[in-house]
């Protein structure tokens, strides 16, 4: 493992803890969320189809086909399956991939693991932190300052105007 690979690998390591300070130290204290435990039926009567194809069986929507794209008020973009917030639309990027993006996740509020789903390459998945929701997949391509580029399926999210 050479510097680089080491050094994207901590960064997103860090992701699941939630954000840290210029100094490496919690930038505050992380809010205790309570977890949202529903049976497969129960999902299925509370989610679109499509929604829940993504957040419980970890589909990906066919991309520049998601209305989120467009979305440009001020508010937050949360879970469809449970409405915890996950990113502040100012966060949000248009990063030409055909889904929506943002540049940095409301600290606590996602879980990341590895995807091994390709074989060529392995990838950072997160998941809504109180429903365990698949969201999309994180990335070392994005704007500074995270250089963090959160690729979400649009159907995964709604739209909350400020």
């Amino acid at each position: 493992m050479n510097r680089r690979s080491f050094l994207s690998l901590a960064s997103l390591s860090a992701l699941s803890v939630g954000a840290l300070g210029a100094a490496g130290m919690p930038a505050f204290a992380a809010e205790t969320i309570t977890p949202l435990n529903l049976s497969d039926a129960d999902w299925k009567k509370r989610l679109p189809p499509a929604s829940y194809d993504v957040l419980r069986r970890e589909a990906t929507e066919q991309p520049f086909s998601s209305p989120l794209l467009n979305e440009h008020r001020k508010g937050v973009f949360a879970c469809m399956g449970c409405d915890l917030p996950l990113f502040s639309s100012d966060k949000k990027y248009d990063s030409h991939t055909g889904w929506p993006s943002f540049w940095q996740v409301m600290p606590g509020h996602v879980s990341t693991k590895s995807d091994h789903m390709l074989a060529l390459e392995e990838r950072t998945e997160y998941h809504c932190a109180r429903c365990g929701g698949h969201q999309g997949h994180v990335f070392n391509d994005g704007p500074q300052p995270t250089g963090l580029r959160y690729c979400n399926n649009g159907v995964a999210l709604k739209f909350i105007p400020a």
